[in-house]
């Protein structure tokens, strides 16, 4: 629970865009070695965190999204029913 909340008070502080191009760049650090055990590990652990950012994010645009298409459908249903 305390990792979900974590999660979202980073999301608040990094657009899904942000989270994104940062959690690129320590994907291409990792890939490109040369980095010490210790800073593997560190870039590792905010990949990590930034993945859980992405992931806050595209949830709760799913859940717009399915709210969305809800709204819609009943509205649909309404009208066929007049």
């Amino acid at each position: 629970m305390a990792a979900r909340a974590d999660a979202d008070e980073t999301a608040t502080a990094l657009g899904y865009e942000q989270a994104r191009d940062e959690l690129i760049e320590v994907v291409r650090r990792l890939e490109a070695g040369g980095t010490t055990l210790e800073e593997s590990l560190a870039l590792w652990e905010r990949g990590e965190e930034l993945a859980k950012v992405c992931r806050h994010w595209l949830e709760g645009a799913r859940a717009r999204l399915d709210a969305s298409l809800a709204a819609e459908r009943e509205q649909e249903q309404d009208a066929a029913e007049d």
